[in-house]
């Protein structure tokens, strides 16, 4: 398969900027960045940085500071900032399907025999992603992350490892 033929689920550029950059931060997180050192250090425009830490910080995940020393700085510790909080910020609202975001963005909703089946897929990924906190993405090895499993009953749910 050519690289253009390869079909993902994707987050925007924007999205995946933002969880570099916050990772980023988050190896120092009592630090205050500048837009221009945090540009730097990640290799994105310092524009792009500055759109990024503006709508993070409308989301309460970072505080800006003002002053020759000001900047922005982390609003909690990384191990109390999920990926999807940061997914939500970026992506608002998050959803793998129009219908898995929210009711009222898909107008063929009422005919679909299907919409909730996404919706429980999405909560399912949604639910994943807010296990994965900030913290873990600077560890060396990724966590060991909880697995979808068939229970006895027949029904579905997340287990830990």
């Amino acid at each position: 398969m050519h690289e253009k033929e390869l079909s993902m689920l994707r987050l925007s550029k924007l999205t995946d900027y933002s969880t570099v950059i916050l990772s980023y931060m988050a190896r120092h997180p009592q630090d205050v960045y500048s837009v221009a050192e945090t540009a730097a250090a990640v290799g994105v425009a310092p524009p792009t940085a500055s759109k990024i830490l503006k709508a993070l910080a409308k989301r309460d995940l970072v505080q800006s500071r003002r002053g020759s020393k000001g900047g922005y700085v982390l609003s909690r510790p990384p191990a109390e900032i999920s990926i999807a909080e940061i997914i939500d910020a970026m992506e608002s609202p998050f959803g793998l399907t129009e219908c898995g975001a929210a009711a009222g963005l898909c107008g063929k909703e009422d005919l679909c025999r299907i919409r909730g089946h996404w919706q429980h897929i999405n909560h399912i990924v949604r639910g994943t992603l807010a296990q994965v906190k900030l913290s873990d993405m600077n560890l060396a090895q990724p966590p060991r992350f909880q697995e979808i499993s068939r229970h006895e009953n027949g029904k579905h749910g997340i287990q830990s490892r």
